[in-house]
């Protein structure tokens, strides 16, 4: 029996509890990463949703930005939702100008681009590469993708409405983002494909 991979949930802010329970019932072994040893003794990455400007600071005051880097720029999996597809970009639009970001997949995305929480919403999304029905995506001042390298596959459009056509999921090698919130419709779908490319790339 192959042994269940272990995959860290970078628990400096956000949703980890989410991703957590996901992990665990699609066969990994779930645990927080807030320091560099940590990171060292994983076989991939989720990057919860959360405030990416937090999660950019609080990456640099731990130390982590920089190893985390080279990590990624090595081959190691992950995973980002909301936040989590901000920090994973080579180009973020409408941040701090202090912000960092972990250049892991050649796009460059816009934070807050469907609007304020109040502008929160839901919609059924074709998802590439997931088979069943349509996935059910939570959109919560989610960012968008406007630009996607030649190399990144992009896995789900917005299907109507004021949004039609802008990119929310991705993937490239073996990393994958999407702006909306799989961790918390209880649909894993995602977390099982991220899961299967943790195991793939091990």
């Amino acid at each position: 029996m192959t042994s269940r991979p272990k995959i860290g949930v970078l628990a400096l802010q956000g949703d980890v509890r989410e991703h957590f329970s996901a992990l665990d019932a699609c066969g990994a072994d779930a645990v927080g990463v807030r320091r560099v040893s940590e990171l060292r003794s994983i076989d991939g990455l989720v990057i919860p949703g959360g405030e990416s400007t937090t999660i950019s600071r609080l990456l640099t005051v731990f130390e982590v930005l920089e190893p985390l880097r080279e990590l990624l720029g090595d081959g190691l999996p992950a995973f980002g939702s909301c936040a989590g597809m901000i920090m994973l970009a080579s180009e973020v639009l409408d941040t701090r100008p202090d912000a960092q970001h972990l250049d892991a997949i050649d796009m460059t995305v816009r934070r807050n681009a469907f609007g304020r929480q109040v502008d929160s919403f839901e919609t059924d999304l074709e998802f590439a590469g997931i088979d069943g029905e349509k996935m059910r995506a939570v959109f919560i001042r989610a960012p968008w993708v406007e630009r996607a390298g030649d190399a990144v596959d992009v896995l789900a459009t917005v299907p109507n409405g004021p949004a039609a056509g802008r990119i929310v999921a991705v993937r490239q090698g073996a990393v994958v983002a999407t702006s909306f919130h799989p961790e918390v419709t209880g649909d894993l779908r995602v977390h099982d494909l991220f899961v299967d490319i943790v195991r793939k790339a091990r």
